[in-house]
C-alpha cells in the first residue's frame, strides 16, 4: 500500500467517515490532527492548495481531498487502485 496522510480533527464526522473507509480498505494511514496545532493546520491548507476544511487526504504525496473525494473515488473504482502499492 502507498503512503496515506490524512489530517483531521478529533470530533469530525467527514474525518471519521474517510478512516472507516480506509479501515474496510485494509490501508493503513498517518493521521495528523490539526485541532490544537495552528502550525499543522497552515501546513495542512498549503499542501491542500487553499482548502481549509478536514479531513485533507494524501496518497502518495498526492492530494485527493476530503472524505466526499475519497468517497467518490471509491465509488468510480478507482481508490483501489490507488491504494495499490
Amino acid at each position: 500500500m502507498k503512503k496515506i496522510e490524512i489530517y483531521t480533527t478529533p470530533t469530525c464526522p467527514y474525518c471519521m467517515a474517510a478512516k472507516r473507509l480506509l479501515a474496510k480498505k485494509g490501508a493503513a494511514y498517518t493521521e495528523i490532527d490539526v485541532s490544537r496545532d495552528p502550525a499543522l493546520r497552515a501546513a495542512m491548507t498549503t499542501r491542500a492548495k487553499g482548502r481549509r476544511s478536514v479531513p485533507q487526504i494524501f496518497i502518495a504525496g498526492s492530494h485527493v481531498g476530503g472524505s466526499d473525494d475519497l468517497h467518490d473515488l471509491d465509488a468510480e473504482g478507482r481508490l483501489d487502485k490507488m491504494l495499490a502499492g
